[in-house]
């Protein structure tokens, strides 16, 4: 089941919660003593950096599989935590980036010693909107020779947020991206109402696909439907890209919203009515549309409003995925519209050709 901590961070008091709630997540995740002190250290500056630049905020903290390198050459889970606010911004982020700057209250670590700890640590701010500060740490980070292992070999990369609704222990939501070959697939799954048992529907989707991946969407789908039979069920969309014919196929049943971007145009794709697991489309058609070199998908639940609206002039192939889906759900929310479930975006995103093998 999706674990995920949620942390408030309005003032100082809840910067010890952060840091027991990163070394929780740590042992969750299966880091070593060194990798778990980073994570603690780079999770306790992005709290204090939350109060002294964003008025506060939230950390959101899980494990994740972010790299979509051929199976038996990957990395396994990392840790990420993500730190978003509402707040007027960053005024310097160079200075702030800088080895000897610290916030108030803080291990003395600075944004810049937080980058160079982490497997990936990425900073996005805007004047007046606020800032999202991304940060993964792996259980293995260089191999024997004190050498990084590359973050993948495909030319795409995903990443996604998954808050659960109320900081509950568990999200209903589930997302997961396998590589399969020349094919990656991103499926999305939502668990009939939150709490544990929606959990358990979620993550029984995530297990399947992770056994089913080279199949097509339609057919995964139909897949799913008996092995979801034992849990109350889920809405479950998945997408597929083909990395040699450069064309992705969409297919999804319930309340999953997907957006496909080529250019300036974003392309709404449709999912089916109905549960996955308890009622099963006699039909179910499938989407293909094309991928260029500036696509990107975003799938998520219907926890995000269907309206959502995309960054303005955002570079979003040039963030990491994960960012892209923590600015989309922060400028998505505000306290006159209290979130009513669990919320969950993911992102398909090419990889910048520095990122590449």
């Amino acid at each position: 089941m999706t674990r995920v901590w949620d942390v408030p961070v309005h003032d100082s008091t809840r910067v010890r919660d952060v840091r027991v709630a990163a070394e929780a997540a740590a042992g969750h995740t299966g880091l070593g003593r060194d990798r778990a002190a980073a994570a603690t250290l780079v999770a306790t500056e992005l709290a204090t950096n939350l109060l002294k630049h964003g008025g506060g905020g939230r950390i959101l903290i899980e494990t994740v599989h972010t790299d979509l390198a051929l199976p038996g050459t990957g990395r396994g889970p990392a840790l990420q935590m993500a730190a978003i606010d509402h707040g007027p911004g960053i005024a310097d982020l160079a200075a702030a980036s800088r080895d000897g700057f610290s916030t108030t209250d803080s291990l003395g670590a600075g944004l810049g010693t937080c980058r160079r700890v982490c497997d990936h640590f990425e900073v996005h701010t805007v004047p007046g909107r606020g800032t999202v500060a991304l940060a993964r740490v792996h259980a293995a980070r260089r191999d024997r020779a004190g050498h990084r292992s590359p973050d993948t070999s495909a030319p795409v990369r995903a990443g996604g947020v998954n808050i659960p609704l109320a900081a509950a222990e568990h999200s209903g939501d589930a997302w997961a991206c396998v590589r399969s070959g020349d094919r990656v697939t991103l499926l999305l799954a939502d668990g009939l109402g939150h709490g544990p048992a929606a959990a358990e529907a979620s993550g029984a989707a995530v297990a399947e696909l992770h056994r089913l991946a080279h199949l097509p969407p339609d057919e995964l789908l139909g897949a799913l439907h008996p092995a979801l039979r034992r849990t109350r069920g889920a809405a479950v969309a998945v997408a597929r890209l083909d990395l040699v014919d450069l064309h992705l196929d969409f297919a999804g049943i319930g309340n999953i919203g997907a957006r496909l971007r080529s250019g300036d145009t974003w392309s709404p794709l449709l999912s089916h009515p109905g549960i996955v697991g308890a009622h099963r489309p006699a039909r179910l058609p499938r989407s293909r549309l094309p991928w260029t070199p500036d696509s990107l998908l975003v799938m998520h639940s219907d926890g995000l409003p269907s309206r959502w609206v995309p960054p303005p002039h955002a570079p979003l192939t040039s963030w990491d995925p994960a960012v892209t889906a923590a600015v989309i759900t922060r400028d998505s929310s505000s306290a006159a519209r209290p979130a009513r479930d669990d919320t969950t975006v993911a992102v398909l995103a090419p990889a910048p050709q520095d990122h590449r093998t």
